[in-house]
């Protein structure tokens, strides 16, 4: 058990192993977002054109959000996607008032090739790997996934109206 942190040693090496581990795969990222920019499009554009999809029907409220960026940033950045058609508006099928942003073909294309190239470069890398430790490795990210979302998902409940404050105390 750490002295400093009270946690056990395992946790400061797998917390370190993922920090170091994280710092990497921004490089191999960026690499992928390189691809990417040879199609002419900026990080935040891609970051937008990524919460697009995850979130299809996205209003632009929600995307500024996700995006920690205001509104009319977001509209504009919407403007330059739609003009190289990547992404989509249409109205609302719940609110009139409301836009609804989707990814166009091109938009799906784009994010396909950039995912493409971010896997050639984790594929590298785990090539060099054995498998017994490629198969740890997966398991532990499984894991570590899971854990996560139910971190989120906790967080979510916290916040929302209605939430338990016990339960997030």
């Amino acid at each position: 058990m750490s002295r400093f942190t009270g946690r056990p040693h395992s946790h400061e090496r797998a917390s370190a192993a993922a920090l170091a581990t994280s710092e990497l795969l921004e490089v191999l990222w960026g690499r992928g977002q390189e691809a990417a920019r040879s199609a002419e499009v900026s990080l935040s554009q891609l970051r937008a054109l990524l919460v697009i999809e995850r979130r299809e029907g996205t209003n632009l409220r929600t995307l500024a959000e996700a995006l920690g960026s205001r509104p009319p940033a977001v509209s504009r950045l919407c403007d330059r996607l739609e003009a190289m058609g990547l992404a989509e508006r249409g109205p609302s099928a719940t609110s009139r008032r409301e836009v609804e942003l989707r990814l166009s073909l091109r938009g799906r294309v784009l994010l396909e090739q950039y995912r493409a190239a971010r896997s050639r470069e984790v594929t590298a890398t785990l090539d060099r790997m054995e498998p017994a430790d490629v198969a740890r490795l997966a398991a532990g990210l499984e894991a570590f996934h899971a854990a996560s979302a139910r971190l989120a998902a906790d967080q979510e409940g916290a916040a929302a109206p209605g939430g338990d404050v016990a339960d997030s105390a």
